[in-house]
Parts: C-alpha cells; sequence; structure tokens
C-alpha cells in the first residue's frame, strides 16, 4: 500500500505545484496498487483512468501504446519490446511511439537511429466527457541504457537538442504564458479551447507538423458521420489558461492536436480549424525551445509525477523491436474540469 503520510505528501503536493514534475528514485519496491492510491491522493474522489474505455477503441491513436494491468485497471503499462509476463499480462509485445507512424514527414530511416523527434506534445486527457487528470504518475520498470539522439525540430528553425534515447520531454505551460507578450496574454485568459469530440479517432488519419506541436491542416480529419456517436453535452470547451490550484499561477495549457474550435471573449468562434492550429501553435512554440525543454534521463527505479494541469510532455526516441523497456502509468479522471483565470 502508499505508505505516504499526510504530512509527507503536503510536502509532494506543494512540491509538485510549485515544479511541476518531481522525480523520486529507487522506487522499485512501489506496487501497481499503491502508484494508484498515490497518484489519488491528488484527487481523492477520482477513480477511473483518465482515458475511461476510450483507448479500447481500435481507431483510437492511442490504441497500440497502451495496455492495463489486468488487477489494477488504472494502470497502463508501456514501454517496447516483447515481455513474457508482466502484472498479469503474458506474452504481449509493447511499442514505443515512432514519429513515423504520426508525422507528415518522418526523418530518414538512414538517420533514424540517430536522430528523433517530439512525437506529440500533449496533456494526459481523454477531453470528450471525462475532465483531464490532474496528475500522472510514470514509473520507469525496465530502461534499456543507450546512447544519446539528436532531437531535430525540422521546422525550418534549426532548433535541435541532445536527448537520452527514449526520454520523456516535458515544457512547463506558466513558463509558454510568461513568454507570451501582454496582447496574447489577454487573448489567451479570455479564450476558450473547444475539443474535438472522440478526439483520438477524429485525428486518426490525420498528421503531425515536424516539431510535434499539432496537427498539419490537410483535411484528413474524420467527419462527425464516421465517428462514434457524439453526445453533445460532452464536449469539452476548456479555458486557454488553467489556474494552478496551489500558486493560482495561470498555465497556457492547450493539447494542440485535439483543438477544434476557439471561442472568443466577444462571443465569436473561430472554426476554420487551419486558422485555429495556427493560432494554437503561435502561441505555443516559444515555449518548447531547446532550452526549455526538461528531458527525463530515466533510470530503473524512476518515478515521476507531473501536474498534468500546467505541463505538456512528449515521447522521443525509437527502440529496436528486441530492446525491452517496461513503464507504468497511471492517472486518473479529474473529478472537476480545470480552474480557469480568475
Amino acid at each position: 500500500r502508499c505508505r505516504v503520510t499526510e504530512q509527507d505528501f503536503e510536502i509532494i503536493r506543494n512540491a509538485l505545484y510549485e515544479h511541476s514534475v518531481v522525480l523520486f528514485k529507487n522506487q522499485q519496491s512501489l506496487s501497481p496498487k499503491a502508484q494508484f492510491e498515490l497518484t489519488q491522493k491528488f484527487d481523492p474522489s477520482a477513480g477511473s483512468y483518465g482515458h475511461g474505455k476510450t483507448i479500447d477503441a481500435k481507431r483510437s491513436v492511442l490504441h497500440p501504446d497502451l495496455k492495463t494491468i489486468p488487477h489494477q485497471p488504472q494502470v497502463q503499462v508501456i514501454g517496447n519490446g516483447p515481455v513474457a509476463e508482466f502484472e498479469g499480462l503474458k506474452n504481449i509485445t509493447l511499442k514505443h511511439p515512432h514519429h513515423k507512424t504520426f508525422h507528415k514527414t518522418p526523418i530518414s530511416e538512414a538517420d533514424d537511429r540517430e536522430a528523433t523527434r517530439f512525437y506529440r506534445w500533449h496533456i494526459d486527457a481523454a477531453l470528450y466527457d471525462l475532465s483531464p487528470p490532474k496528475v500522472t504518475s510514470l514509473m520507469a520498470v525496465s530502461v534499456p541504457k543507450t546512447e544519446y539522439q539528436t532531437l531535430r525540430y525540422d521546422d525550418r528553425s534549426n532548433d535541435e537538442m541532445r536527448v537520452p534515447r527514449g526520454s520523456t520531454a516535458f515544457v512547463s505551460s506558466r513558463r509558454t504564458y510568461d513568454l507570451l507578450s501582454e496582447a496574447d496574454k489577454e487573448f489567451a485568459r479570455t479564450t476558450k479551447v473547444q475539443y474535438a469530440a472522440h478526439p483520438y479517432i477524429w485525428m486518426s488519419p490525420a498528421r503531425s507538423r515536424s516539431d510535434g506541436l499539432g496537427l498539419v491542416s490537410d483535411g484528413l480529419e474524420l467527419s462527425r458521420e464516421e465517428l462514434p456517436p457524439i453526445d453533445e453535452s460532452k464536449i469539452k470547451i476548456l479555458p486557454m489558461c488553467w489556474r494552478n490550484p496551489v500558486t493560482g499561477r495561470l498555465a497556457l495549457q492547450i493539447h494542440p492536436s485535439a483543438v477544434e474550435k476557439l471561442h472568443l471573449a466577444d462571443g465569436t468562434v473561430i472554426s476554420d480549424l487551419e486558422k485555429v492550429r495556427d493560432i494554437v501553435h503561435r502561441l505555443q512554440r516559444p515555449g518548447i525551445a531547446p532550452e526549455l525543454v526538461h528531458a527525463i534521463n530515466w533510470d530503473e527505479g524512476d518515478l515521476a509525477i507531473f501536474d498534468n494541469w500546467s505541463v505538456i510532455h512528449s515521447v522521443t526516441g525509437s527502440f529496436l523491436p528486441t530492446e525491452v523497456r517496461i513503464f507504468r502509468q497511471c492517472n486518473l479522471a479529474a473529478s472537476e474540469d480545470p480552474l480557469g483565470p480568475e
């Protein structure tokens, strides 16, 4: 069980809401049940996995990446390679997400072992029906240690950085907000973001920009008629800025691949998808500059907890089919929607 005292938890909670990501070393003994219980402490009324059962939908872009632990269904297994047995799962093959399956123009096969991209900058959230999880916990169970890669933005900026293979990249959405001009801050504070219904199915035929920060507008998204039935009351329209429940600071918190419309302060709705994406990308792109990215160099036993309401993050890297990597991920659909600006 999770044996964190209330006093200790208060220290962890305050550290998380101040710094956004907290990393604990040597947590190999933490069970999936204890991981769930620790994650739930941040939102005691939450109980179900952050994506509900939507990852079961075969057309979802999330479907290939996640396996559910049978005895602790709020905890998912992610990673790479063949695994004979793990927490009740038998003879599974994990597949590390590779940008070539999602980006419009991937890195060449010749450069693939040395170079990588941000796969998809995102918030852990269903963004339809369920509220975005407050935190996510990531537990590194098995980590192949290999060489570093050059992460390329390939967006005409010449930006690149060296990252450990398979690192998880984080940026602070609070920092991104702080970088905005005063006019853009006002726009962000007063604008709401409408997310697509069943967004991970809707976006499945579309392809990403090379920096992983949103999709290219080629008209490939599924039409409403091609989606599962839509309940209009479950469509999420959330603030563009989410307020930290402890510090009150604002974060420019947008899932760039799932956006569909923008609702402006004067009642105008921007529904031109390409325009919506261009606005969001212009606002978010300064926040993923190389010097602002924290890429975790994972060791076995690492437990990261991150504030899912104030960071966006991305998978990086590529692994050979035989390289075994096992992580446990837990996040819970929140008991409430994010707080907006006061």
